[in-house]
């Protein structure tokens, strides 16, 4: 999950399913929370291909603003309506499926109820060997992601994405613990001011998780920075990545930074819960300052797993060495892993990530409370 710090505010707005018949998970899950989710699960400018009941279509813009199907022009919007399913991109996807124009690109958008979709996520986001307790956490974070981004994006024809800029989602066929989870968790979601919350979350803190304020700029009450003692277990704990002086060089000048050949690579400023605010390159022909973010997203999220590293010039090379994954906002899950394994229960968890938060249920655009 990459979450973008946004508006928006939730209406009472009742989504009608139109006529689709559900799938198995469908009907299992139900839509007892009154909506449908509408996931963006693939944006291209090429052709796309994409499997409907076994049988592979290829879809491709055309002209200005319409879409082909198998070389023949469908105009700016095509439905999809698959009786067994469909698989784009690697999912395995049910529902209805809808292609539409947007700019240069075909854009496909699954519709699915939102506790199928929850479903999904889970099984995308967590691992699903987890314990329940955990696993209920991601639900009710998952749930409460979707529905904020849900209200807060209805001027574009989808909701949420399918990979990390929004949560990952894995389709139609999630694992049995994550439609548990989904199911003993139902419609429930964080509220703060009667509202659903921007539940952001993380793989892991490095043992402190960060501020709103200091990775958006933005001030949010329940997304403050809290201790994590329990990530022992994760694999970003520590982490080091040795990156070449003309590497490093090269990126930067591809990024809109040319300065020659890298003289010195300095961490100047950190923000409170000590993650990278900015550093200062220096190099035979210019110097450059950059965020700790944008660094982040010029070598790859991958390579830099967070904003919580050091740099160590070692030769020719500079080495970060860092702790964590993701941008360090609200839930780290690795935490929630390690706080169920000593006993907290969901509700815990999320208030421990958190703070100042209600639970409540969701449905159809209404808040009610949630018993304790």
């Amino acid at each position: 999950m990459d979450a973008i710090l946004s508006g928006g505010r939730i209406g009472f707005v009742v989504v009608l399913w139109l006529s689709v018949a559900l799938p198995a998970l469908g009907a299992e899950l139900g839509v007892p929370c009154g909506a449908m989710m509408r996931v963006m699960v693939s944006r291209a400018s090429v052709p796309l291909p994409v499997a409907i009941d076994g049988r592979e279509r290829v879809l491709a813009p055309h002209g200005t603003s319409n879409i082909q199907v198998d070389g023949q022009s469908v105009g700016p919007k095509w439905v999809i309506r698959a009786k067994r399913g469909a698989h784009v991109s690697g999912l395995a996807l049910s529902g209805r499926l809808v292609a539409l124009r947007r700019g240069a690109d075909v854009v496909l958008v699954n519709e699915v109820p939102l506790e199928a979709y929850v479903a999904g996520a889970i099984s995308g986001e967590m691992p699903t060997g987890w314990s329940s307790a955990a696993l209920r956490a991601q639900a009710v974070a998952s749930r409460t992601f979707a529905v904020h981004q849900r209200a807060a994006h209805r001027d574009r024809p989808w909701d949420v994405e399918a990979g990390t800029r929004s949560q990952v989602y894995s389709g139609r066929s999630p694992a049995a613990a994550a439609r548990a989870a989904a199911r003993d968790t139902r419609c429930q979601v964080l509220t703060a001011a009667g509202r659903p919350i921007l539940a952001a979350f993380h793989s892991a803190s490095g043992g402190r998780t960060a501020s709103a304020a200091e990775v958006w700029g933005r001030e949010v009450p329940y997304l403050v920075s809290v201790e994590v003692a329990e990530e022992e277990d994760s694999p970003d704990t520590y982490w080091r990545t040795r990156i070449a002086r003309s590497t490093l060089a090269r990126s930067l000048e591809r990024a809109g930074y040319a300065m020659g050949k890298l003289r010195e690579a300095r961490i100047e400023d950190r923000t409170p819960s000590g993650r990278v605010r900015r550093v200062w390159f220096r190099g035979s022909d210019g110097e450059a300052r950059l965020t700790g973010r944008e660094v982040r997203q010029i070598l790859g999220e991958s390579t830099v797993r967070s904003t919580l590293f050091e740099l160590r010039p070692e030769g020719e090379d500079v080495v970060f060495v860092g702790s964590g994954s993701g941008h360090g906002v609200g839930m780290s899950q690795w935490g929630a892993r390690g706080l169920a394994a000593k006993g907290a229960s969901y509700r815990e968890i999320l208030a421990t990530f958190y703070p100042g938060t209600d639970l409540g249920l969701w449905q159809q655009g209404r808040i009610a409370t949630l018993q304790k």
